[in-house]
């Protein structure tokens, strides 16, 4: 397994996302995650903090379509999915694709959509395919979803299900800037936008071959049994209404194999599985207490599970790479 090409085309995107976005490079690190492995991304922070210039930074880093859709109340899911038209001229229906017709798809606010729209990403993002009319129309790769959504402003918004929160591979929070990369957002973008001067790295020819290769790394059984202690630890919690499904599972393994490549690794170690829990799988519980708990909240009912379940031994995980 050519491991160098992935990290190549991995670093390639982040150093480009750099020129643009201050700071936020485990946030990057995350985006990255998901575009290697097929996933899709929920960013998730208050207004302002960046949500749509990193999603739209990534875009323009890559050498694919591109579109952004707004959700807002009335949009319709045939402007997400496209329609059937009657030609006049032709005298016959046409097919116009909706704006998830693309490789890198950004839906702005998705949150504010009503549930009926927010529903038809549901088969594009899991089955890369959309059924308009009972026909069925195979999505291009790369496909990514990139949705932003603020937390706390609950007026005007419809929360998202369980069945949409668990196709999102990861869920990323921003966080505030510290005062020194503050200072430094003030010092780039005081004269223009570095944005508009962003130019694609890499095409999506490269993209697709990093997403097959990346399933190669090993992962030990011991790591396999890690995965499924912690994802069986959240279906037993006593705080925990709904624990981790197949899917989460599945997700977190993806989501560790290309974290270790870029960390440099050829196999997968407890860290890479510590370092993406709460990512992966926080947003995919509920818990008893509420609909909708607060990340500190999951955090900490994820930092119990951690400390609960054992962790394998580093020199073990090696024995399958060596023989």
């Amino acid at each position: 397994m050519n491991l160098n090409y992935i990290q190549e085309v991995a670093s390639k995107v982040k150093e480009n996302i750099q020129k643009v976005v201050i700071g936020k490079e485990e946030q990057i690190d995350q985006l990255l995650v998901a575009l290697i492995s097929s996933g899709h991304v929920l960013l998730e922070d208050v207004p302002g903090t960046g949500k749509t210039l990193l999603a739209k930074t990534m875009a323009k880093s890559l050498d694919c379509s591109f579109k952004r859709i707004q959700f807002t109340p009335d949009l319709l899911p045939t402007d997400v999915t496209g329609i059937n038209f009657y030609n006049q001229k032709k005298g016959e229906f046409e097919f116009r694709s909706g704006s998830i017709f693309s490789n890198i798809v950004l839906a702005d606010e998705i949150n504010r959509a009503t549930p009926r729209t927010q529903s038809s990403l549901l088969e594009c993002m899991e089955e890369r395919q959309a059924t308009i009319d009972g026909e069925t129309h195979v999505l291009d790769r790369p496909f990514m979803v990139i949705a932003t959504q603020n937390p706390v402003e609950n007026q005007g918004t419809f929360p998202l299900p369980e069945a949409q929160l668990d196709r999102f591979l990861i869920k990323v929070n921003l966080g505030y800037p510290s005062k020194e990369e503050g200072i430094n957002i003030l010092k780039r973008f005081k004269e223009n936008n570095p944005l508009e001067e962003i130019n694609p790295v890499i095409n999506k020819e490269e993209i697709v071959a990093a997403q097959d290769l990346y399933s190669k790394i090993y992962v030990s059984e011991d790591i396999l049994q890690y995965i499924m202690n912690i994802v069986e630890k959240t279906r037993n919690h006593q705080a925990i209404e709904l624990g981790i499904s197949p899917r989460g599972s599945q997700a977190l393994l993806k989501a560790v194999q290309v974290y270790a490549i870029l960390k440099g690794r050829d196999y997968v170690s407890p860290d890479d599985v510590k370092a993406l829990v709460k990512p992966v799988l926080g947003h995919r519980l509920l818990l008893k207490s509420m609909m909708r708990a607060k990340n500190s909240q999951v955090n900490s009912i994820l930092d119990e599970v951690l400390e609960a379940v054992p962790v394998p031994a580093e020199k073990e995980l090696m024995k399958g790479i060596q023989s």
